[in-house]
């Protein structure tokens, strides 16, 4: 799908959430990255496979 320099991360990659977003609704808590993951203002994530990844929020304050 990325068709930028340099390329954003894949889906499976660990930084997968860098990637450029290409569409966002902050209305309806969701953006569209250009590898093609849906993220959720809840951290939350579903991946182009279908895999979804939950809410990965940090648990205790730094």
């Amino acid at each position: 799908m990325c068709s930028h320099e340099p390329p954003c991360p894949t889906p499976d990659a660990l930084d997968r959430e860098a990637a450029r977003t290409v569409a966002s609704h902050p209305e309806q808590g969701w953006s569209l990255l250009c590898n093609g993951i849906v993220v959720f203002d809840d951290t939350g994530e579903l991946l182009p496979d279908g895999r979804v990844i939950a809410p990965h929020r940090p648990t205790t304050a730094a």
